[in-house]
């Protein structure tokens, strides 16, 4: 029988290594979907709006959340008896703040316009990450609150990247850190998420989440409702 050489056998190695690592991304990835409902289910989901209330520096907020895939994104906060908003588009991403003093709506700072667009995309980063020209890396494993998580770098199009952390357990997403610039420094951004359920037309959505803004918990999320566009306008 014919012996692979020393040089042959660590060619096959790294070929085999290749291949497993990718295999182990893509299977990471396929967890997650499945764990959604599935890719046809994710495929399906055109709209969402989650009501409910940021608890920040001690105040409780009312805030709502309206997306109408690839389309558009609007932020509602009804705080001190003023109604203020942040819109962003493919096109563009405004701010109108009366409680922080702006009299009229403002343009976003490019970062945070660029990282919402990111969020335009309300069935998956993953889910056909490949066209969507997104790259994802698998750098191992990292344990939160003694759970096993993954841990997958996802760099988008437009050169922002996150890093989503996926429990063994659940494959549900458990935590992400987003790499962003502010005031001309690099920080990283940790929002944490939990209580998952099922809304009534069986999408997993965390109903709390915990980030550098406060404490946020949703009473009501509602998918695949009618969205006027003119709302992003």
């Amino acid at each position: 029988m014919k012996r692979i050489s020393g040089f042959g056998l660590l060619i096959f190695s790294m070929i085999f290594a290749t291949g497993l690592k990718a295999q182990t991304v893509d299977d990471v990835i396929n967890k997650h979907i499945e764990a959604l409902g599935g890719k046809e289910k994710l495929l399906a989901l055109k709209s969402y709006k989650m009501e409910g209330n940021l608890n920040t520096q001690g105040y409780d907020i009312a805030i709502t959340i309206t997306k109408l895939h690839n389309i558009g994104s609007r932020f509602d906060i009804e705080v001190a008896g003023t109604s203020n908003y942040q819109i962003i588009t493919r096109e563009k991403g405004i701010s109108y703040m009366p409680i922080q003093g702006m009299s009229s709506p403002t343009d976003m700072p490019v970062e945070a316009f660029r990282a919402g667009q990111n969020q335009l995309d309300i069935q998956s980063p993953f889910l056909n990450y490949k066209e969507k020209e997104s790259k994802v890396e698998l750098l191992g494993s990292e344990k939160i609150d003694g759970e096993d998580h993954y841990k997958l770098k996802v760099t988008f199009k437009n050169g922002l990247s996150t890093t989503y952390f996926i429990s063994h357990k659940s494959n549900m997403i458990n935590r992400t850190v987003a790499k962003r610039t502010i005031n001309g420094e690099e920080t990283d951004l940790e929002t944490n998420y939990g209580d998952y359920k099922q809304n009534a037309d069986g999408y997993w959505f965390p109903y709390s989440s915990t980030g550098l803004q406060g404490d946020t918990n949703y009473d009501k999320i509602e998918t695949n409702i009618t969205v006027d566009p003119s709302i992003f306008k």
